[in-house]
């Protein structure tokens, strides 16, 4: 091993940082989203805070870099699949049904479609591992998801709908990224700019917005947290995960998503859970360190 190679292990362990990281950004996200489109701003001002301010950013690292027209192209459909849409298909769950059925739904789906993905187009075979992982994933969240929904309360399905589709555009582009000669903070950077570009002038011209009625500080909050966090950090963390962990163990991580949330409420909402989700916690947490597994060589 050369003197400035990385060992297996601190690659994995350096993966995990990354992954964690992204969890407890995106993990927040969720409440935070529902927060503001439930009050003064709506689903159309999220998308243009997050990916407005995120362009802005970001402006300098495309400037500073020479990317042939391919990379555009590949970042336009990484904004396709990673960008406004999904944004969109989100808030649209989200308001739907809730945000704890929300951070449920789409990073549990998320891993499964990127597993199912790589093995019947990639010929990546996930293991047994893995495929239990998945399993317990999959199994933990539904039991969470009800433990966590009101008394009568059911999916609908139009919403179920848009965040199953928005799972399945996240797992593609985990997949194109990895083989992508792009940098984390490139491919988050083209990401921002064809949503910014291809977004906010309908955003402007039809007055979809609701900026006005904000509060300095709600706007302050959402400046930070979408178009800081998440449009800039949270894209670059995670794309590093993929990079050092793969796509089948950086999406299986990122099912802790609702995991986090849930243990962020309890100071902040002080919504305790109970024993029946605690219970899925621990399961996703075990399905979690087998789908995070590397995959067989053969």
């Amino acid at each position: 091993m050369a003197p400035g190679d990385k060992s297996p292990g601190s690659s994995l362990l350096l993966g995990f940082v990354w992954a964690g990281i992204a969890v407890a950004i995106f993990g927040g996200w969720f409440v935070v989203t529902r927060f503001s489109v439930t009050r003064e701003l709506n689903v159309w001002d999220i998308t243009a805070i997050r990916f407005g301010i995120g362009a802005l950013i970001l402006l300098p690292v495309l400037l500073g870099s020479r990317l042939r027209l391919r990379a555009w192209g590949l970042g336009f459909v990484f904004a396709l699949l990673w960008g406004a849409p999904f944004v969109l298909l989100v808030a649209l769950g989200l308001r739907l049904t809730s945000a704890a059925e929300a951070a449920s739904t789409t990073p549990t789906l998320m891993p499964v479609f990127s597993g199912l993905m790589a093995w019947g187009v990639m010929r990546e075979w996930p293991g047994w591992p893995r495929l239990l992982g998945y399993a317990a994933i999959v199994a933990g969240l539904v039991v969470l998801t009800f433990a966590s929904m009101p008394g009568g309360h059911a999916f609908q399905p139009a919403g179920l709908g848009s965040l199953a589709l928005a799972a399945a555009m996240w797992a593609a582009y985990t997949l194109l990224f990895r083989r992508a000669a792009l940098s984390a903070l490139q491919a988050a950077a083209l990401i921002c700019f064809w949503s910014a570009l291809l977004f906010v002038p309908v955003y402007l011209w039809f007055g979809l917005g609701h900026l006005g009625h904000a509060s300095t500080q709600e706007l302050l909050l959402q400046g930070i947290y979408q178009g800081v966090l998440m449009s800039a950090v949270a894209i670059v963390t995670f794309n590093r995960a993929v990079a050092q962990l793969g796509p089948g163990a950086a999406t299986a991580v990122i099912a802790l998503i609702p995991a986090v949330s849930s243990l962020i409420a309890i100071p902040v909402l002080g919504e305790v859970p109970g024993p029946l989700a605690a219970m899925a916690i621990a399961v996703i947490i075990c399905g979690v360190v087998l789908a995070a597994r590397p995959r067989p060589l053969a």
